[in-house]
């Protein structure tokens, strides 16, 4: 069955039991992952890794620690070894997702809502060279009347965004049980906003990061310990298509998702791991 929800066609939410992923570190499971390899590690460097995302130069990239750590970004090499930070001008209230469009404006998103009670939902748009000045998208769910709902019903915690096409991309991680992540949109300008529910994809993981490959056609949606992919000759395509389950077991709580090439993922942990993962 499908539901056209905001002009896109949508997957029902009758689907089978939720089989989550497991957070936990085992080298051993870990190691014997068919392309998956350790390249180094963020322990120490980035606190409570949430989320990863290309800068400038090529081959590095921009970490950042979520509730409870300072609002910065730290600049890594492939490896996570430190090259820099950038303290940004607005507030790490729950800072979980971070993406960034063709003319350098990073998004990075303010809205993980582990309680489902949050009424100040945002994501900051700036740019590393001028990172005091930041613009606020706020926004809220047209769904959500409730704060919090009824635990069921608790799919408003965002974890992973993506900028595409002029408008940021926020994909739910169900903390109810539908086991189901929803899908928002919201422009990428600053301003005040109702998202608009686009899709719901089945996902029976809880969705951490997201990240599209640079043709468009291969969306990942990273899990705790588990991967979702997502394949399409177009964007409306990759939200219609069924998610394919990649068991990441052992690798720890899988947080940060980014494309390194075509084939190649680069995968951070909030136990600090750094790993490659290359795609079936």
């Amino acid at each position: 069955m499908l539901l056209a929800t905001g002009g896109v066609l949508a997957q029902s939410t009758k689907q089978p039991a939720a089989t989550g992923g497991d957070k936990r570190f085992d080298a051993a499971k870990a190691k014997a992952i068919a392309g998956l390899r350790t390249v180094g590690s963020v322990a120490g460097v980035v606190p409570e890794s949430s989320g990863l995302v290309p800068a400038a130069p090529a081959d590095t990239y921009y970490s950042f620690g979520d509730s409870g750590n300072p609002a910065r970004l730290f600049h890594l090499d492939g490896s996570g070894r430190l090259l820099g930070t950038v303290d940004i001008g607005a507030p790490n209230t729950d800072w979980e997702s971070l993406s960034r469009d063709p003319q350098g404006n990073y998004y990075l998103g303010d809205c993980g809502n582990n309680n489902n009670d949050r009424r100040d939902l945002a994501i900051l748009r700036f740019q590393p060279e001028r990172p005091q000045q930041v613009g606020i998208i706020h926004f809220t769910y047209p769904d959500q009347t409730a704060f919090p709902p009824a635990k069921p019903q608790r799919n408003f915690d965002c974890e992973a965004s993506l900028w595409h096409e002029g408008r940021v991309w926020l994909f739910t991680k169900d903390r109810g049980q539908q086991r189901t992540s929803k899908v928002y949109t919201v422009p990428d300008q600053p301003g005040t906003y109702t998202a608009t529910l686009v899709t719901r994809l089945v996902v029976p993981g809880e969705v951490t990061d997201v990240a599209l490959r640079a043709d468009g056609h291969r969306l990942v949606l990273l899990g705790r310990g588990e991967l979702y992919i997502l394949d399409g000759n177009s964007w409306n395509d990759i939200l219609k298509a069924k998610p394919r389950c990649m068991a990441l077991t052992g690798t720890g709580q899988t947080e940060g998702a980014t494309f390194k090439d075509a084939h190649t993922l680069l995968l951070t942990t909030e136990q600090g791991a750094v790993y490659e993962y290359k795609l079936p």
